[in-house]
């Protein structure tokens, strides 16, 4: 793994392409899984039942890979410059205790998905969105493609999470690396377009607070409440959690379980 603070000029030229290559890796795997190969076996999972057009996927893949040129920008800002010694990253793992090496992961992940919330709720301002955030909601039926489908001003807003993190808490690179993998992964789930919970998880005391694919997709569909990454916390809070997020949940899962019974008669036929 490559630290990013020993990175020489030459290693720092491939960082747009690794991190071009780990969405490229993730998003199309789980694409190929869910929209090619279990496209039948799975169609009573799939929270829209049609699915997205070609012309939308190629779409995502171009904004995206714009997206992961400016993570990159910004992560070599921070980290490539001069200005890395004013951040509060280290590589000497003992520089801070394993206690909070394993605390800063979840840590980070609660700062981001605070940013993330609130940062999204200002997208959707009228002026702000129709010239920013309207491009990430071309996606009106997501695909794992649409994670990082990001028009060039939000993905700089996206990324900012980066220096946020950087020059507020302090973070070993394996702690940064997993805060950021974890981050990919969650939000190529909230992009899937099908249900993976099961539906006693959202009446759990702890997973009701979790963010879903059902919830993200939602918002897609339809504009506006479930604003939040990760947990439903700030929507809980704040009031934007959509009122029809039970009854979409319920739906979804009725499918789930009538296209399961349907899939197991014609398996044993």
């Amino acid at each position: 793994m490559l630290d990013p603070t020993k990175l020489t000029d030459l290693q720092w030229g491939i960082v747009p392409l690794i991190i071009y290559l780990r969405y490229i890796i993730l998003a199309g795997a789980v694409y190929l899984v869910f929209y090619v190969w279990k496209r039948r076996d799975w169609l009573h999972m799939k929270i829209q039942q049609r699915f997205p057009h070609h012309s939308d996927y190629r779409r995502e893949v171009w904004y995206s890979t714009l997206t992961s040129l400016i993570f990159s920008v910004q992560a070599y800002i921070c980290l490539g410059t001069p200005l890395r010694q004013y951040t509060q990253f280290y590589s000497d793992i003992h520089a801070y205790s394993m206690t909070w090496f394993f605390l800063s992961i979840p840590i980070a992940i609660a700062i981001h998905d605070t940013f993330f919330y609130w940062a999204h709720r200002w997208m959707h301002q009228p002026k702000v969105y129709k010239w920013m955030h309207r491009t990430h909601h071309l996606s009106i039926n997501p695909s794992p493609w649409a994670t990082f489908s990001f028009h060039p001003a939000e993905a700089v807003v996206e990324g900012l999470i980066v220096p946020i993190l950087l020059f507020t808490i302090p973070l070993h690179p394996l702690a940064f690396f997993a805060f950021i993998f974890f981050m990919l992964v969650f939000n190529v789930y909230g992009h899937l377009g099908y249900e993976l919970f099961p539906k006693k998880l959202y009446q759990h005391p702890l997973g009701k607070w979790l963010n879903s694919s059902i919830y993200h997709n939602l918002h897609h569909e339809k504009f506006t409440g479930n604003y939040g990454l990760y947990f439903s916390f700030w929507d809980r809070v704040c009031g934007t959690m959509r009122v029809d997020n039970a009854e979409k949940v319920e739906q979804i899962h009725e499918q789930m379980e009538h296209g399961a019974v349907q899939h197991g008669r014609e398996f044993v036929s």
